[in-house]
């Protein structure tokens, strides 16, 4: 099937049905690009993408041929893709070593750290032969610090890993690769953990320095800036969004953060 000419940018989103996935695929629909909602559950795709007034198709990002296919299925309906967000991942309790099942760990980082790469590969190829594209992975804070995380913390860890040495292996085709490592962000996975009593809100707030939580859309706003023109000379970055969590932490080795005087 011939491509079709297209008439607006394609921009990709992995993990689009919810959370930073749909903000990103809202905020990128802002800028005038056409939108393609991916995520494995094709229904609350769809719900995103009539909103938005973009294309939504089911892929699972941990299965190659699953991105394979959706990664032609996009370009050939809706024509070159300019730009990919990784944003697809799962999120698991803080449980000890011993009481994380392999089979958790093995999902988490099946999803997280080895989707990030297919869909990276999957969606480069042709940015690599029309030699323009930039990517942007969703990674995270906990990928730099040591959090009870871990099968999620050493697959963000891994995402950031990725993001470098992609971006210094294409870079030379002219195709950037970024990623923003978001703080405790507002989504519905995370509200749901606070329910469950998996995480403390006011923990999670009281340790960051802006004292409060990130929002989806805030988190958005990053990435539609390393996937836009602004930032057409910056690549192989891994871009913290997370209201001085990463600042504020050390500080509670001296009582905490202090009040301004």
């Amino acid at each position: 099937m011939t491509a079709p000419i297209p008439t607006l940018p394609v921009h990709v989103v992995t993990g689009g049905a919810s959370g930073i996935g749909a903000a990103c695929a809202r905020a990128l629909a802002a800028t005038g690009a056409a939108i393609a909602v991916v995520d494995r559950d094709l229904s609350r795709a769809e719900a995103v993408a009539r909103e938005i007034g973009g294309r939504a198709f089911a892929a699972d990002v941990a299965e190659e041929e699953s991105v394979e296919r959706c990664a032609a299925a996009i370009e050939a309906e809706l024509g070159p893709v300019e730009v990919l967000v990784n944003s697809a991942g799962v999120i698991q309790p803080p449980l000890r070593p011993h009481a994380l099942s392999m089979e958790l760990w093995d999902d988490v980082v099946r999803i997280d750290q080895r989707g990030t790469y297919i869909a990276c590969r999957a969606f480069a190829r042709a940015m690599i032969a029309r030699r323009r594209g930039a990517i942007v992975n969703i990674a995270s804070i906990t990928g730099s610090r040591a959090v009870p995380l871990h099968a999620y913390a050493p697959a963000k860890a891994a995402v950031i890993a990725i993001t470098e040495c992609l971006a210094a292996e294409w870079g030379p085709a002219g195709v950037r690769v970024n990623a923003i490592a978001p703080g405790y962000t507002l989504t519905p996975a995370l509200k749901a953990a606070i329910a469950r009593g998996e995480r403390d809100v006011s923990a999670l707030a009281g340790n960051a320095a802006l004292k409060r939580l990130v929002t989806p859309e805030e988190v958005a706003k990053a990435v539609a800036f390393l996937a836009g023109p602004d930032s057409a000379a910056i690549t192989g970055i891994n871009l913290p969004v997370d209201c001085g969590w990463l600042v504020a932490t050390p500080w509670n080795t001296y009582g905490g953060l202090r009040e301004p005087e």
